[in-house]
Formats: structure tokens, C-alpha cells, sequence
């Protein structure tokens, strides 16, 4: 077994590779762009009708809309991040690296781990310039420093554990088509739940979904903080929901990473 202090450094080493990576095949960064594109679409096209839905205004429409659907919106940046990793894993398998690395003194788990922190860094920068240009264009939330610190780390926990998940579908899929295919419903669950309406307006059967699925208390509990309104029950759902997906992703990963290790 590898000791920590190895697998510390290989993990490094591998997260670094990722890196220069991304320096020089730019279009897993162009993925950190899609929910800015979607926040604007969203906020300019939709807003004053949907704004007013909410309550307001169809002046003050914008303005409310951007408040309710960034959390939204983060999530989508999220699982397209997420996306990204499980393409890259899938190439890592099936052009063959990972079995030259498997030759070399490399701790086994680290190959995974230089995808799962780059995809970390890629969704940080991504939460970041969603947040930035929300507030550019009208985004004013009340949260104090512990509010901040409990959305950021909220959506920092759910990357990872989703992460882990899209590793599991790099490792499962035997050609990288099927890999960018496969975490793709992720993408899909902000629009099935409290991202972009509130879920009691959904039809009766499409609202018992919203209510249950993992992103609703997770986009209920970031909207909450940033807005400094009370959070209720639905952090816990939120951590409990990441806790199964983090937990469940990493073992089924590591279980296919070390199948198709022995095979």
C-alpha cells in the first residue's frame, strides 16, 4: 500500500499534467463559459416575464429572476464541468497512458486524482465568473462572511462528489463519445427542479420529482445563504445528498479503476 506522503506527490504530479492540459487544449476552460452564456439568455430573454411570475414588477423582473436562478445556474456549470472530466478520463483509458503509468512508480489512485482536482480548480474558476458577472449585471445578495463560506463550500462539496461520479463514467464507457453522453442528464436536473421556477408551480408529477431530487435542496440551500433568508432543513438533504453522491462515486470508481487494472 502506498503511503500518504506518496500518494500525496504523485497526485501532484498528475494534477499538474492535467493542468498544462488545459493550457493547451482550451476547450475544457470554454465549458466554464457555457453558464455565464446561459445566466445572460436566461436573465435578458426570460428574466422580466419570469421576474414578474415572482412577484415583481416587470421593470424590477430582471433583477428578481437573477437572484432566484444563479444558484440554478451553478449547478449547470457544475455538471457541465463534470462533463468535461468524464471525457478526459475516458481518453486517459482507451489511448493507453494509463496503462504506461501502470509500468511506472505511480500510486495507483493518483492518475484519478490529478483529473478530480483539476475539474476542482476548473469548477472554482467557474463559480467565480458566474458569481462576478451576476453581480456586473445586477446580482446584489445579503449573505455576511459565514453565509458566503457556507454556499461556496456547499457548492465546492457537491463538485467533488459529482466529480467522483463523472470519473465513474469515464471509467465505465468504452469510447469517449459514450463518456461525454453519460453524465449528460446531470445537466438537466437544475431545469427539473427549483433552478429556474419554483417547484410548486411544476406539473403534479414533475413537482414530486423537483421536491426528491439531489439539486433542489442543494440550489434551495445556496439561495438561501446568498440571500441571507433562513435555510430550514434543506442543508441537511443537501449534505446527506452530497454524501451518498461523493461516497457512492468514489467507490465505484475505484472499484472500475482497479477491474480494468487487474483485467
Amino acid at each position: 500500500m502506498d503511503s500518504p506522503g506518496r500518494m500525496l506527490h504523485d497526485s501532484l504530479i498528475m494534477f499538474r499534467r492535467q493542468i498544462i492540459h488545459m493550457r493547451r487544449y482550451p476547450i475544457a476552460l470554454m465549458l466554464v463559459g457555457i453558464p455565464v452564456i446561459l445566466l445572460l439568455l436566461f436573465v435578458y430573454v426570460f428574466g422580466g416575464a419570469m421576474g414578474a411570475g415572482l412577484g415583481g414588477s416587470a421593470e424590477a423582473g430582471r433583477e428578481l429572476y437573477l437572484a432566484f436562478v444563479l444558484p440554478g445556474i451553478l449547478l449547470m456549470g457544475i455538471a457541465t464541468a463534470a462533463q468535461g472530466v468524464a471525457i478526459t478520463v475516458s481518453m486517459d483509458m482507451t489511448e493507453g497512458i494509463v496503462a504506461r503509468f501502470r509500468t511506472m512508480a505511480i500510486s495507483r489512485s493518483a492518475v484519478l486524482a490529478g483529473h478530480v482536482w483539476s475539474n476542482m480548480l476548473q469548477t472554482a474558476i467557474g463559480i467565480a465568473l458566474v458569481v462576478g458577472v451576476g453581480m456586473l449585471i445586477g446580482f446584489r445578495p445579503a449573505a455576511d462572511a459565514l453565509g458566503w463560506l457556507g454556499a461556496v463550500g456547499l457548492l465546492l462539496v457537491i463538485s467533488l462528489a459529482v466529480t467522483w461520479f463523472s470519473v465513474g463514467c469515464g471509467l465505465v464507457t468504452k469510447s469517449v463519445e459514450a463518456a461525454s453522453n453519460l453524465p449528460m442528464p446531470l445537466m438537466l436536473l437544475p431545469f427539473l427542479g427549483s433552478g429556474f421556477v419554483p417547484a410548486e408551480s411544476l406539473p403534479v408529477g414533475m413537482r414530486w420529482f423537483a421536491e426528491y431530487q439531489p439539486f433542489t435542496p442543494i440550489i434551495e440551500t445556496v439561495r438561501s445563504l446568498l440571500l441571507a433568508e433562513p435555510v430550514g432543513n434543506e442543508w441537511m438533504l443537501a449534505v446527506a445528498w452530497c454524501a451518498v453522491i461523493g461516497i457512492g462515486g468514489y467507490a465505484w470508481s475505484m472499484w472500475l479503476y482497479n477491474r480494468r487494472a487487474v483485467g
